[in-house]
């Protein structure tokens, strides 16, 4: 029994340290943090197979909310249950909760966020080659058959052309895979979809339950890229409730960009601007707290998922099409990254280090975004 307890309070230390640790380096969009996430938890210290990974990447993927938080939640649930499944993504989120509110804080001061990008000059070329080798072993793993590598062709070719929405994609994929198959659905393999409401006009004073229904909702109904997060402040913060102009809100996706860890921590940028450090905490818990739920829900039937043929199949299917997704972002992130011959240099041989070497990405990312600030983004 003894035993047992400090075996698990071990394993949440393990997990506080290493959410931590990405929350802080986690540089590069939900794509980088999962390449992160697989390096850490499958190659180096085995907590899950790449099979048992891939299956959680194309869980999460069809439930509303941050990939790559739920990614984490996913991991803390498997390693050491619920409050494991807390610890993880709270872990996660911290970091980039100190530093979004540390800069919102300043810019209220000031009326401007700081200039980063000698900083992110070197940093993006070395994203693309983390996210680039992560495609890779995603692909050794989830595209064993000609079936699931042509799926996972079409999804990219979908992505790069960027018109069909991501989860349609997602679901496409499934059910080829389960025709193809021959499969047949089982009675207990049920398929949510969460649908947006809509929000009733509210004053341009917003109070902290007014802020909390906001971005509740937004958390629950956000699939898709980050990106999308712009569209859904837009229309709530500006659009809808008046609380920002449209300058203060491109400046908080601005900030929510070049910060480590989850996009939507531009929630707590948002929320400070609304109603200081207690709209800034409100709006991160609740664009977060829907995810908890999703995944802590969906937890309980992914083992049963997996048993069964038919969600097998379609399961297969997800996962060849988020191979195809993610080196779509990859061209995407490779566009804006490697604009001369220093940051070509600098991606590929980052990518040569990441093949050839067993070495902490951490380093990678350090070594990049000092190049740039001295380089001076030139």
């Amino acid at each position: 029994m003894i035993a047992a307890i400090v075996n698990r309070r071990s394993r949440l230390i393990e997990l506080a340290q290493l959410f931590l640790k990405l929350g802080i380096i986690g540089f590069g969009g939900p794509a980088a943090h999962i390449a992160m996430m697989e390096d850490e938890v499958v190659r180096k210290r085995v907590w899950l197979t790449r099979d048992q990974f891939m299956d959680l990447l194309g869980a999460v993927n069809l439930i509303p909310g941050p990939n790559s938080t739920e990614m984490a939640i996913h991991i803390g649930l498997l390693r050491a249950g619920g409050w494991g499944a807390v610890i993880a993504g709270s872990c996660f989120i911290l970091p980039a909760f100190l530093i979004v509110l540390a800069l919102a804080m300043g810019y209220a001061s000031y009326g401007s966020t700081p200039q980063a990008s000698a900083f992110l000059y070197g940093l993006k070329p070395v994203i693309v080659a983390i996210i680039a080798v992560a495609t890779i072993r995603f692909g050794q793993t989830s595209l064993k058959t000609k079936t699931l590598f042509t799926l996972g062709a079409l999804a990219f070719g979908l992505g790069v052309w960027g018109i069909v929405d991501q989860l349609i994609i997602l679901i496409g994929a499934g059910l080829a895979m389960l025709i193809v198959s021959r499969a047949t659905l089982d009675k207990g393999t049920v398929l949510l979809i969460g649908l947006p409401s809509t929000l009733a006009q509210v004053t341009n004073l917003a109070t902290l339950p007014q802020i909390a229904v906001v971005f509740l909702r937004i958390g629950a109904t956000l699939f898709g890229s980050g990106y999308l997060l712009v569209a859904y402040l837009e229309q709530e913060v500006v659009i809808n409730n008046s609380w920002l102009t449209p300058k203060q809100l491109f400046d908080a996706i601005a900030v929510g960009q070049f910060t480590p860890g989850p996009v939507l921590t531009t929630a707590t940028f948002v929320g400070y601007l609304i109603q200081g450090t207690p709209g800034a905490i409100v709006a991160t818990v609740a664009i977060f707290f829907p995810s908890f739920i999703f995944v802590v829900a969906s937890g309980f039937f992914i083992n049963r998922l997996r048993n069964s043929p038919a969600a097998s199949a379609f399961i297969k299917g997800v996962n060849a099409a988020v191979v195809g997704l993610i080196g779509a972002t990859l061209i995407s992130l490779g566009r804006s990254a490697m604009i001369d011959p220093i940051t070509i240099i600098v991606c590929l041989a980052a990518f040569i280090i990441l093949i050839r070497f067993k070495i902490d990405s951490m380093w990678l990312i350090a070594a990049g975004g000092t190049l740039g600030l001295l380089l001076g983004g030139n």
